[in-house]
């Protein structure tokens, strides 16, 4: 056991994905703040979290600016109410004051990698839409193809099919279009990039993405499947975002160093990911999977496990779970590869994936196909023996 992750940071990787197993204990992302600063060392140069791609320019342009507040930033900057914690505040604090005193190549990056999605809503992708036209400098009236915002972002769009516009003569309009000025957008790159910045030019990608994913996810709402097709669909459409999302930012970040990707072990694990939404069955292939494919010894996936939480209400595993076998072996928190957690489960017959979890915790327990996937295991403890970590030494 270790609290090195540099031992698991290999040449190659260019991408270290940490997943955490519930989003509701804090301690993952203290623990992750800690892990961050020993990555840096190493050469790493940005993070990217599960929270929205374009709100979280405004948070990158606070990291490495100092453009706006630290308050600002972290009411407007996220996505999913990750803005209210204090790790994520004091991770950004500690990435401007860490950029302050250099030089603009080697300042961190901080990015989003999701939609600005909730489980029972979308908004509208006008906004992305029209700023995207605007770098273009092109003459659309997409508004009156959008019409009002609420009737995207209503949470009947996505619940109901019948409710939803994502299919509309009008959507389908907005899709033809958004792929026209994606395809502008690369054509003109020599132009737009000469007539304004290589980072305007990523920024104004980043928008168009972003509302093409949205266009998408609003199709899949609207399709007239069986309710678990239908949201299946919708999972694999968001994950396909971010993977594409991912991409883009090593694009951007290949010539400074490697990328720190932190978010739930679901969109992360190189394993088809599964849930249960009511009598609903989900399967999919999360963005972890599509980049494991397609880019290889570059990403490196660290599964996030936990014993106990006060935060979750979650009590201590049972010994013959894989997570009652790593909390006999760690007593605040630590790494160790996944092979190491297999082999010694076997040999301990602790094999049994825990059961003595609850929807309302939001925690999706380690099991076999998770673990045969996966290059290392972070595993906490108690959610309070990790502490409140600094964001740097």
């Amino acid at each position: 056991m270790t609290k090195e992750i540099r031992d698991f940071a290999t040449t190659s990787c260019d991408l270290l994905a940490l997943g955490e197993p519930t989003h509701r204990e804090p301690a993952f992302g203290w623990v992750r703040n800690e892990l961050f600063v020993q990555l840096v060392d190493r050469g790493f140069r940005s993070i990217a979290l599960e929270t929205d791609r374009v709100a979280a320019l405004t948070v990158n342009d606070f990291v490495q600016e100092g453009v706006g507040s630290l308050d600002a930033v972290m009411s407007e900057g996220f996505s999913h109410g990750f803005g209210e914690l204090e790790a994520n505040r004091r991770l950004i604090a500690w990435m401007r004051e860490h950029n302050e005193s250099r030089p603009p190549a080697e300042r961190l990056a901080f990015h989003g990698f999701d939609a600005a999605t909730e489980t029972m809503s979308a908004p509208s992708p006008r906004s992305y839409l029209e700023y995207a036209r605007d770098y273009l400098k092109l003459d659309l009236d997409l508004a009156s193809l959008t019409g009002d915002d609420e009737r995207w972002s209503r949470t009947e769009a996505i619940m109901d099919p019948a409710m939803s516009i994502g299919d509309t003569a009008e959507a389908q309009r907005l899709r033809a279009l958004a792929d026209d000025m994606l395809t502008s957008l690369h054509a003109r790159a020599p132009e737009l990039i000469a007539a304004t910045s290589r980072a305007e030019w990523f920024r104004a990608r980043a928008h168009l993405t972003a509302g093409l994913g949205l266009l998408r996810y609003h199709k899949q709402s609207a399709q007239r499947l069986e309710q678990g097709v239908r949201w299946t669909h919708m999972c694999a459409t968001r994950d396909a975002l971010m993977a594409q999302n991912l991409l883009d930012i090593r694009d951007m970040e290949a010539r400074r160093g490697a990328t720190l990707v932190f978010a739930h072990n679901l969109h992360l694990q190189r394993n088809p990911s599964s849930m249960r939404m009511g009598d609903m069955e989900l399967d999919w292939f999360g963005a972890g999977a599509i980049l494991g494919s397609l880019v290889g010894e570059e990403y490196t996936f660290v599964a996030g496990s936990l014993g106990r939480s006060e935060a979750l209400g979650l009590q201590e595993p049972e010994p013959d779970t894989y997570e009652g076998l790593l909390q006999r072996r760690i007593s605040t928190w630590g790494l160790t590869t996944a092979t190491t957690v297999v082999t010694t489960a076997t040999t301990a017959a602790a094999t049994r994936t825990r059961t003595d979890t609850t929807p309302q915790q939001g925690y999706f327990p380690l099991d076999e196909a998770t673990l045969d996937e996966a290059d290392a295991v972070l595993h906490i403890n108690t959610g309070t023996a990790a502490g409140v970590a600094p964001a740097a030494r």
